[in-house]
């Protein structure tokens, strides 16, 4: 049985912690950062883990990070 393959796309977006929770970039923070307040650059730092439904997505493309 050949292994099955990881979508590129989603090991270069997201990472999987060692209990199993899905960790991704925040959204909203590409461009247009002078519109932005300041509470919300400073909120969207670094990582977010991403809520249950949408981790089952992620691990369904990524089959050996479980």
């Amino acid at each position: 049985m050949p292994k099955m393959k990881t979508k590129s796309s989603a090991k270069k977006r997201f990472k999987v912690t060692a209990t199993g929770k899905v960790l991704a970039g925040q959204a909203g923070k590409r461009h247009g950062m002078i519109k932005r307040h300041k509470k919300f650059i400073r909120d969207a730092r670094g990582l977010t883990t991403l809520s249950a439904p949408d981790a089952k997505i992620v691990k369904g493309y990524m089959p050996y990070d479980r």
